[in-house]
């Protein structure tokens, strides 16, 4: 089975090809050795050869002597003394290839290596015995001068130690070897570990974070080398991935904003067109009603008081034409309220400071509130600046919002009045810019207002006071006053809570008064 961990691969086939290398390089020693081995016996053998003529050395297979004719005339193996040598044969044929014998042999061509028919391994050396003076001089010598050559000195040397030798020489170089590849391969092995693995299992398990969509994960960058710039390169990617992926759903969240901003602008928009064409129509209505009824009414009103006046007070008829002259001023202020609703009157608009007007309307209404144990509270901003207004529709409006607040406290109950600039530019309209608003809060302690009724408190007539406490106009009127003057109104109200009302009117004048005060056209 092919290992599959780079780790193993490497280390497996780095040993492979170190264990070929070492074997060939101890087959190399090996033949060199045997060489060289070879290569010295042959020397000693025929060092031995020149001094020995009959011997029998340890080491020494045979010693024998061969004639001129190739007759075995002594050896120390006596079975072959007298034995012819063939020619032909191993020992005699580097001498007789020809008719003719060779007169010199050089050294290298005198030593033989052969194994003997038992299989034993031996190294044989030849030396010629030439007829010296000392040889044909001496008496005990029958060779004649002319004679060259006496004979043949062949020594056979056994081969068997060397062979030992060299087999234990091979085992101890295999086992040498072998530690060499094993400790190679250690050494590689830890060195592929923390070069090569280590830094490639970071980057596996970057990449499984990163799949699983972890894009904080980063791969330690343990070197400077290519698989170093690989884990930067790879931490950049991340970095790249993770600020797009933030950019995204930056993006996102933005336009779930701006689409909820616009989706809710549209609906007030369309809240608007719906409550101007509901006011446009009870307007006209309430002004048709109001002048059929205003001429009536004002005639129950003076001749009521003509009887009256002629009433002694305290007798029973004083007091139910009292009570008939109280009932029609009210009819006739709600006429006067349904006229007023009915004309949309235009703003006379001139610098005034909105403290100063919130002050007046307070006075107005602080001894009635006194009497109902209500304390109201003025957090007046002394910095605000003059604010371009009508300052008597403004009072108007005031005036409402203070006192709703007043008859939603049952008992003892707080209104605070607060001003300032308002936190952040508000648009009146979807399509129009924002500008810096003031800001009127008339914050109270009362019942709230439940959350059904919060999107019907500035349609005209509706209130969810008892019968005779409201007309149901006051929040209609001043809806209109404030949207006339180019501001707003928002309301925040929690049934048993309390309400907040929000009134924003524009900082500056729009952009023609403003070139028209510029000029001195406008007051």
């Amino acid at each position: 089975m092919r290992p599959r961990s780079l780790k193993l691969k490497v280390g497996v086939y780095l040993a492979i090809a170190l264990m070929a290398a070492m074997g060939v390089f101890i087959a190399l020693v090996i033949q060199y050795q045997r060489a060289q081995l070879i290569a010295q016996a042959s020397e000693h053998v025929a060092q031995v050869s020149q001094v020995i003529s009959r011997s029998n050395q340890a080491g020494i297979d045979r010693v024998r002597i061969f004639n001129k004719d190739g007759r075995i005339i002594h050896s120390t193996y006596p079975p072959e003394i007298g034995v012819t040598v063939d020619r032909q044969a191993e020992a005699c044929y580097h001498c007789h290839q020809s008719e003719k014998p060779l007169a010199r042999i050089p050294q290298d061509k005198r030593s033989r290596v052969f194994s003997s028919t038992n299989g034993q391994h031996l190294l044989a050396n030849m030396e010629v015995i030439r007829n010296e003076p000392s040889c044909y001089n001496a008496a005990c010598h029958q060779h004649p001068r002319a004679q060259s050559v006496l004979g043949v000195l062949d020594v056979v040397y056994s081969l068997d130690n060397m062979d030992r030798t060299l087999r234990t020489n091979a085992f101890a170089l295999a086992a040498l070897a072998l530690g060499f590849v094993l400790l190679a391969s250690l050494g590689i092995g830890i060195l592929v570990h923390r070069l090569v693995y280590v830094p490639l299992r970071d980057l596996g398990h970057g990449a499984r974070r990163l799949a699983a969509g972890d894009l904080d994960h980063e791969i330690p960058v343990r070197s400077a080398d290519e698989l170093g710039q690989l884990s930067t390169s790879f931490n950049s990617m991340t970095a790249a991935l993770r600020e797009s992926q933030e950019e995204r759903n930056t993006w996102a969240r933005t336009l779930e904003q701006k689409v909820a901003q616009r989706t809710k602008e549209l609906r007030v928009a369309q809240a608007e067109a719906a409550r101007g064409e509901k006011l446009a129509s009870v307007g006209l209505l309430a002004s048709g009603i109001a002048h059929e009824l205003n001429n009536p009414l004002t005639g129950v009103l003076t001749f009521s008081t003509l009887l009256r006046k002629k009433m002694p007070d305290g007798s029973p008829d004083a007091e139910d034409l009292d009570l008939v002259i109280q009932e029609t001023k009210r009819c006739a202020a709600i006429i006067r309220r349904l006229l007023d609703f009915a004309r949309e009157k235009k703003p006379e608009k001139k610098f005034h400071d909105i403290n100063e007007i919130i002050e007046e309307t307070e006075r107005l209404i602080e001894r009635p509130a006194h009497l109902r144990d209500i304390e109201i509270r003025k957090e007046l901003d002394r910095s605000l600046p003059p604010v371009w207004v009508d300052a008597d529709q403004i009072k108007q409006v005031m005036m409402n919002m203070m006192v709703n607040a007043q008859q939603a406290i049952d008992k003892k109950g707080t209104i605070t009045v607060r001003t300032g600039i308002a936190a952040e530019p508000k648009r009146t309209d979807p399509g129009a810019p924002p500008v810096r608003m003031v800001e009127i809060a008339v914050i109270d302690t009362g019942c709230g207002i439940s959350e059904k009724n919060l999107e019907r408190i500035f349609d005209p007539f509706f209130t969810s006071k008892e019968v005779g406490k409201g007309t149901g106009l006051g929040l209609s009127v001043s809806h209109g006053i404030v949207r006339a003057h180019g501001g707003l109104i928002e309301v925040e109200s929690e049934e048993g809570e309390g309400s907040t009302f929000r009134v924003f009117l524009p900082l500056e004048p729009d952009a023609e008064t403003a070139e028209l005060l510029r000029s001195g056209n406008a007051t």
